[in-house]
C-alpha cells in the first residue's frame, strides 16, 4: 500500500469518527501547486453531504488527521483544498517497503488466454498487425506481472478463397519460382501473387464489361474467380495436388512470419490453424437446434435469432452445409476452454469486428456456456500513417518489415546526427539502433489508449526528448552510467531528511504495482507507458536537484544511489511490460 492509499484509508477512518459517515466521496491528488504539502485532498464532494463550506471541512479534516494519526507534519487549507505534508519517515519507510517487495508477485491462481496476431497466409504482416501484436503481447506481459498465468495464442487463417487466389496466381504466373530462387522473404513472395491475382482479375472484369456484361455479373463470371472457387472446392474435397501446393506455400509464409515476429519481439505459447478448426463449430449447430437456441429455415440454413438482444438474426450454417466465420469462432472458443484450464479469454481484434464479438458472446451464452461471461474483446482503433490508409489487395499496404527497417534507419540517422554513439563498436551501434528504433515504434504505439484510432509518425517517435521510447531508454542508460561511475553496490543506509524531489520520486516508485494492477484490469498498456514517462520526469527532476557523485555525506550519497538503482530497475521492468529492450549505453 503506497502513501496515497494510506492517507485515503486514514481519511475514511477520520470521516467516520468525526462525521459518522460511511459512504463518502473525496479525491486525493499529488500536490502540483505552489502551496506547501505533498498531497491535496479535494473536499468539495463532501460539501453536499455535510452541509458545510469547503474551508471548514478542510480545517476539520486536517486537525483530525493531525490528532488521530501519526501521519502529518503540517497542513494548510486554500479555498477548500486541504494540502497535507506527510512526515519524512513515512517516505523513508515507503522506499524501504518498495525495495523489499520489488520482485514479489502475488499469484492470482487464474489463467488468462490472450489471442493476438491471427494473420492470413496470403500476405505479409502489415501496420495493423504491428499494433495488434504489440498490444496483445504487452497485455499478456502485464497480466503476467499482475499475477495471472497467461497463455499467448494465435489462430492462423490458412484456408479459404483468399488463400486459393495466391495459389492459383502462382500456378499461372509463378514459372516455378520460389522464395529461395528469387531471394524473397516467404510471406512477401506469396503476397506478391495475391496482388498478381487481383491485377489479372480486374483485367478480366474490364474485358467482360467491354463485351456488355454488367460489372456485378463480370465479377462472378471472370475465369480467374471461377478457377479459384474450384480450387477451394478441390481443397475441401482433399485433392492431393491442391493440398500439397497449399502446404508448400503456407510453409513459405510461416517462415516469413516467424522472422517478423522475432524482430518485433513477440511470441506465442500456442498456435491454432483455421484449417483444423473450421469444422469444429458444426458440432455445436445440432446441439443448438436440439436446445431450441437455433432454428433451421426451409432451405436448410441454420440461424440464431438475437433480435430480443437488440441484435439481428445471424447465419451459422449455409444451406449447402458449409460453415461461416461465426461457426468456426464458436467451435474454437469451446475447444479452447475444453483443452485449457482458463478462466478468461481475450480476443485482440480491431474495432471493425465489435459487432461480430457481441454476437459470438451472446450465442455462446445462449448455448449454455457459463464461461461466455469471461470472454472479452480487446477492441482497438486503426492505425494510419501521415500519408494515409492501406489497401492490401493493391499492394500498397504498409509492410511490417519495411516499417521496422525504417525505424532502424531513422534511429541510426538521428543517433549519428546527435553524436550519441561515438566510440561504440559497429556491433554495439547496430544493437542500439535496433533497440532504439523498435523501442520507439512500440512505445509510440502503446502509449495511446487502445480504443483510440491513432496516427503513427515514425520520425516523431524517435526523439530523445519528450514522451518517447528513446527518452525513457536514455534515462535508463544515464542511470547505468551513474551507477558504474560510483562503483555502486546496494547497501543499507540510515534515514535521511528527504527533499521534495526525492519524495516525489519515491511516490512514483511506490505507484508501480498500482499502475500494473489498473493496466491489467483495463487491459491498457497506455497506463504503463504514461506512468513510465512520469517516473522518468520525476527521476530527472531528482537528478538535477540532488547532488549524487559529488555529495560528501556518504550516507546521503548511498541513499540517492539506492534510489537511482531502484528507479532503473523499475524503468527496465516497465519497459519489459511493453516489450521494449533497455540499453546500458546511449
Amino acid at each position: 500500500m503506497n502513501i496515497k492509499n494510506i492517507i485515503e484509508q486514514k481519511l475514511v477512518e477520520v470521516i467516520l469518527n468525526v462525521y459518522q459517515l460511511k459512504d463518502i466521496r473525496f479525491e486525493i491528488q499529488e500536490n502540483k501547486t505552489e502551496f506547501e504539502g505533498d498531497f491535496t485532498v479535494v473536499t468539495f464532494p463532501l460539501v453536499k453531504q455535510l452541509k458545510k463550506n469547503p474551508e471548514s471541512i478542510g480545517l476539520e479534516l486536517g486537525q483530525a488527521l493531525t490528532e488521530q494519526t501519526e501521519l502529518l507534519e503540517s497542513f494548510n487549507v486554500v479555498k477548500g483544498f486541504l494540502n497535507v505534508k506527510v512526515k519524512n519517515n513515512f517516505f523513508v519507510d515507503q522506499f524501504k517497503t518498495v525495495s523489499e517487495q520489488f520482485s514479489v508477485i502475488e499469484k492470482k491462481n487464474a489463467t488468462v488466454m490472450v489471442e493476438y496476431s491471427s494473420p492470413n497466409t496470403n500476405k505479409p504482416l502489415h501496420l495493423g498487425h504491428v499494433r495488434n501484436n504489440l498490444l496483445g503481447f504487452s497485455v499478456a506481459q502485464i497480466l503476467n506481472e499482475a499475477g495471472y498465468d497467461v497463455i499467448k495464442t494465435q489462430i492462423i487463417n490458412d484456408r479459404g478463397i483468399h488463400i486459393c487466389k495466391s495459389m492459383l496466381a502462382w500456378e499461372k504466373f509463378g514459372e516455378g519460382k520460389t522464395p529461395q530462387t528469387t531471394v524473397t522473404k516467404g510471406d512477401k513472395f506469396v503476397g506478391n501473387y495475391y496482388v498478381e491475382f487481383d491485377k489479372n482479375y480486374k483485367k478480366e472484369i474490364a474485358e467482360l464489361v467491354e463485351q456488355g456484361i454488367s460489372e456485378e455479373q463480370a465479377k462472378k463470371d471472370a475465369p480467374l474467380m471461377k478457377e479459384a472457387q474450384k480450387m477451394l472446392l478441390d481443397w475441401e474435397n482433399g485433392d492431393e495436388k491442391v493440398r500439397d501446393l497449399w502446404k508448400e506455400m503456407n510453409s513459405w509464409v510461416y517462415e516469413g512470419f516467424n522472422q517478423t515476429y522475432k524482430r518485433l519481439g513477440v511470441d506465442f505459447d500456442q498456435v491454432q490453424y483455421e484449417s483444423n478448426t473450421y469444422i469444429l463449430g458444426k458440432d455445436l449447430i445440432q446441439e443448438g437446434l436440439d436446445k431450441g437456441v437455433l432454428y433451421q429455415k426451409e432451405d436448410g440454413s441454420v440461424w440464431c435469432d438475437l433480435t430480443d438482444e437488440g441484435l439481428d438474426q445471424k447465419l451459422l450454417l449455409r444451406s449447402d452445409g458449409t460453415s461461416v466465420y461465426m461457426t468456426q469462432d464458436l467451435g474454437t472458443a469451446v475447444e479452447r476452454f475444453k483443452e485449457n484450464n482458463i478462466q478468461k479469454l481475450i480476443y485482440t481484434v480491431g474495432n471493425e469486428q465489435d459487432y461480430h464479438f457481441q454476437v459470438l458472446f451472446k450465442i455462446l451464452k445462449k448455448l449454455g456456456y457459463e464461461w461466455a461471461d469471461q470472454l472479452f474483446h480487446l477492441s482497438y482503433g486503426m492505425v494510419e500513417l501521415p500519408n494515409g490508409k492501406m489497401k492490401s489487395r493493391e499492394g500498397t499496404v504498409v509492410d511490417a518489415d519495411e516499417l521496422m527497417q525504417d525505424m532502424f534507419d531513422i534511429a541510426k540517422s538521428k543517433s549519428e546526427e546527435l553524436g550519441k554513439l561515438e566510440n561504440f563498436s559497429e556491433e554495439e551501434k547496430n544493437h542500439n539502433y535496433e533497440s532504439i528504433g523498435i523501442g520507439a515504434l512500440k512505445y509510440f504505439m502503446l502509449k495511446v489508449d487502445p480504443k483510440k484510432k491513432m496516427l503513427f509518425n515514425p520520425e516523431e517517435s524517435i526523439d530523445f526528448n519528450g514522451n518517447t521510447g528513446p527518452f525513457i531508454q536514455y534515462t535508463f542508460a544515464r542511470i547505468q552510467s551513474l551507477l558504474t561511475k560510483a562503483n555502486f553496490t546496494m547497501k543499507e543506509t540510515e534515514s535521511i531528511e528527504l527533499s521534495q524531489s526525492e519524495k516525489e520520486l519515491i511516490m512514483q516508485l511506490a505507484n508501480y504495482k498500482t499502475v500494473v494492477a489498473k493496466a491489467a484490469e483495463s487491459l491498457s498498456p497506455a497506463l504503463v507507458a504514461n506512468y513510465l514517462y512520469d517516473l522518468v520526469k520525476s527521476y530527472n527532476s531528482f537528478y538535477q536537484n540532488n547532488p549524487i557523485l559529488i555529495q560528501e555525506d556518504e550516507n546521503i550519497k548511498q541513499y540517492r544511489l539506492n534510489l537511482s538503482d531502484l528507479t532503473a530497475k523499475t524503468i527496465q521492468k516497465s519497459l519489459k511490460l511493453l516489450g521494449i529492450e533497455t540499453v546500458n549505453r546511449m
